[in-house]
């Protein structure tokens, strides 16, 4: 998917990705790593298929790329970090080759990725909402009990 590689390569998205890395460095709780951007494009596409949704999967992928890297901008500016995602997502996403509409839908996603689950019946935003919090391991997290998530947005069962 060479559109989301050049996300990756992207020197806006590196330099952001490497900020939120060292500022997350002694985090003991979930980090915002690669690992977890890829588990939520992985399950995105999953829930894509299975509803059969027409979105291609370089959107998919786009979506959770941009998702969190925001977080830095939260960290050190207190902007919200799905604002500060999408406001990213001008920047990076046109350099990447992704229309005006694709980079409005990933933007709208990414703006509502922490509460669909209440009050969106957008397909995309839910997805992202649920891929989010299933990519978290939370019945294996050492630190489950000193967690601010509330219990019903926690995964603590092996599910997807």
């Amino acid at each position: 998917m060479k559109r989301v590689d050049q996300i990756y390569d992207h020197p806006v998205f590196q330099e952001k990705y490497r900020a939120l890395q060292m500022a997350e460095k002694d985090r003991m709780f979930c980090k915002h790593t690669l690992e977890h951007f890829i588990d939520v494009a992985r399950l995105m596409y999953i829930y894509s298929l299975e509803h059969q949704l027409s979105i291609s999967k370089e959107v998919i992928y786009a979506m959770a790329l941009m998702h969190d890297i925001g977080r830095i901008d939260q960290i050190e500016k207190g902007i919200p970090h799905e604002q500060a995602g999408a406001d990213l997502c001008d920047v990076i996403l046109p350099d990447c080759g992704f229309t005006k509409e694709e980079t409005d839908t990933i933007k709208a996603s990414i703006l509502h990725h922490r509460n669909a689950a209440n009050d969106e019946k957008n397909p995309y935003y839910e997805m992202l909402y649920r891929a989010d919090k299933k990519s978290r391991n939370c019945y294996a997290c050492g630190m489950r009990e000193a967690c601010n998530w509330d219990e019903e947005k926690m995964n603590l069962n092996i599910e997807y």
